[in-house]
């Protein structure tokens, strides 16, 4: 939640609410929520927070404790006190020096599920894309290639064991 947005839902340090809580508007919690928080707008997670369960919001501002599995829209931010047990996902993320964060991070801009193309010879050209594996067309060897592959492996398996059974390979004993 930006610094300059309000929460219209406050929920007191002193509150302990075991259950879901929904909502559409924005919500600062400060007390202790065992279940889970949808919420369509933002949220802050204050210092005195403890969530055991999952939060599904816009954006979310963490600086108490989560144990559960982060997921926003937008953006997560997690400030110097904050203390994550579970994995996150959101298009945008900062992390402040001195968090505690267990567990994966998915991060993606664009906001879309599929994974970015890698190319082995240029990291840097736009535009290539590579096929997942499934996709990929079988690569054709060469048969004369292939078996003078296959002739040099035999030939070094065949020295390394003559050498080593006489003591040569690796120098005097």
């Amino acid at each position: 939640m930006e610094e300059h947005e309000t929460a219209k839902t406050i929920i007191a340090e002193d509150v302990e609410i075991a259950g879901t809580i929904k909502c559409e508007s924005n919500v600062q919690l400060d007390g202790k929520l065992i279940g889970d928080l949808n919420c369509i707008g933002d949220a802050l997670i204050g210092s005195t927070a403890n969530v055991k369960g999952n939060i599904s919001v816009n954006c979310v501002t963490v600086l108490g404790q989560v144990n559960g599995n982060i997921t926003a829209k937008d953006k997560i931010e997690l400030k110097a006190s904050a203390y994550v047990n579970g994995d996150v996902k959101s298009r945008r993320m900062t992390v402040e020096d001195g968090v505690t964060f267990v567990g994966k991070s998915e991060v993606n801009p664009s906001g879309t599920s599929t994974p970015r193309a890698y190319s082995s010879t240029s990291l840097n050209e736009p535009g290539q894309e590579i096929l997942p594996p499934d996709e990929m067309e079988a690569v054709q060897v060469d048969p004369d290639v292939h078996a003078l592959r296959e002739e040099i492996r035999k030939n070094v398996k065949e020295e390394v064991k003559s050498k080593s059974s006489s003591g040569s390979f690796f120098g005097k004993r």
